[in-house]
């Protein structure tokens, strides 16, 4: 680079902070994080400088404030990034208007509707004979009842496009519902159109099990469409409270050639450039891999990949700034944790929690063996707890959020429901 690094990181959450420590790590610069309010999880931080936009919902408020942000840093080299999708899409959407300043690391507009609206994923996992739950797609502008007599109850639902269904408003809303009977259903897609949501909305088969049966896969791809790097993990458990519903807040990396050269297989085949977030389950009745959907980002989880030993902003830089080929040991360096396929090699575990409370939730014995060893050989990170960040008033807020998880997860998720569910699926 010519000229210093700046970066710039839409969001407010545990993924937004993840990216600028992740920046952080690797170059030693303070990004610039832009969210909608003030939260604890960015403020009082030493590594960032946060800057409250109060019309983050509005791309022109959006577009203004990069703006504003690249006047005040003309010396520096610019990337932007956002950890939500509609974020994401406010970028892509708006690329033409930042490309003379930033660097805007993701994929067209064509592309990224269509990978991200889970019809069109779904459709494009049966051209390829990838696995994919059976699915119903519901259009919720009509105001009729779905189909779902291909379904047995339970089932999830869940919108089509994450970005659309980001400005509805209802009560109970979630990312991810799990619906048990069909009356249950058409009154919840009755409060989703209220809701003010008109797009499709997918209903799909249920496959048993916990938390635990839950997977997730990172790709980074040239710009040439090839996929250079990967890192699969193993999810613990996922957060329960309304809001983060279905996140993981516990993984373990480890390796999974068969998924990735299946989600490689999906990602060459259209051209997608950038990092790919995948969300997959296995199915213990048939011991597939099922994929759900793709994000078009690095996800909220994502420090599971830096935790691990790669960190996962370098092909950023690398590549879109410096010009040069993201080659996996040229740019994680040659200690990396990577073999010779570009994928992550090495076993690490993420977790947003405590160690006790995560525990508490793992029934398979070898599962919580593997997570136990890694907590007391201290293999394991936790993104918010960061060397570099000792402002009394931040450790505070994260002393008592770590409490809290206790009783949140008594509220949203006891033990003997998740017990049942890891039963279901065994």
């Amino acid at each position: 680079m010519s000229r210093r690094l700046q970066p710039v990181v839409l969001g407010g959450d545990i993924g937004a902070y993840s990216l600028a420590r992740t920046f952080h790590e690797a170059f030693g610069v303070r990004s610039v994080v832009i969210s909608g309010a003030s939260t604890g999880l960015v403020r009082h931080s030493r590594i960032l400088d946060h800057v409250v936009e109060p019309g983050i919902d509005d791309p022109e408020a959006i577009v203004a404030r990069l703006h504003a942000v690249a006047r005040q840093h003309a010396d520096a080299d610019l990337v932007v990034v956002a950890s939500a999708d509609w974020l994401v899409g406010t970028l892509v959407a708006n690329a033409d208007r930042l490309t003379d300043r930033y660097v805007v690391p993701y994929v067209g507009q064509a592309l990224f509707d269509r990978l991200t609206d889970k019809e069109e994923f779904g459709a494009l996992c049966a051209e390829l004979g990838i696995a994919h739950p059976t699915t119903v797609v519901h259009d919720v502008a009509s105001s009729g009842e779905p189909d779902t007599s291909g379904l047995t109850f339970p089932v999830i639902a869940k919108a089509a496009s994450s970005a659309a269904y980001h400005d509805a408003e209802f009560e109970g809303k979630k990312k991810v519902f799990t619906v048990g009977t069909r009356a249950e259903l058409v009154g919840l897609l009755k409060r989703v159109h209220d809701g003010g949501y008109r797009g499709a909305f997918i209903i799909q088969d249920y496959i048993p099990g916990d938390d635990s049966g839950m997977r997730i896969l990172t790709c980074y791809s040239d710009a040439q469409g090839k996929v250079r790097f990967s890192a699969f993990g193993h999810v613990l458990l996922e957060e329960h409270a309304p809001g983060a519903l279905g996140n993981p807040a516990g993984i373990i990396t480890e390796l999974q050639p068969d998924v990735v050269d299946q989600a490689r297989r999906l990602l060459e085949h259209v051209g997608w450039t950038g990092f790919a977030n995948f969300d997959l389950k296995y199915d213990p009745r048939d011991g597939r891999y099922v994929f759900f959907e793709l994000n078009p980002r690095l996800g909220r989880s994502n420090f599971y990949i830096t935790a691990a030993g790669t960190n996962a902003v370098k092909f950023y830089v690398h590549e879109h700034l410096q010009g040069l080929d993201p080659d996996p040991r040229a740019v994680l360096g040659p200690r990396a944790p990577v073999n010779g396929d570009g994928a992550l090699d090495g076993e690490h575990l993420y977790t947003v929690l405590p160690g006790a409370l995560l525990l508490r939730y793992l029934f398979d014995p070898r599962l919580r063996g593997r997570a136990r060893r890694l907590l007391m050989t201290r293999k394991a990170t936790n993104p918010l707890w960061y060397r570099h960040e000792w402002d009394p008033r931040r450790v505070a807020y994260l002393l008592v959020a770590q409490v809290n998880h206790f009783r949140k997860y008594a509220r949203h998720y006891p033990v003997a429901d998740a017990r049942k569910l890891w039963e279901a699926g065994r």
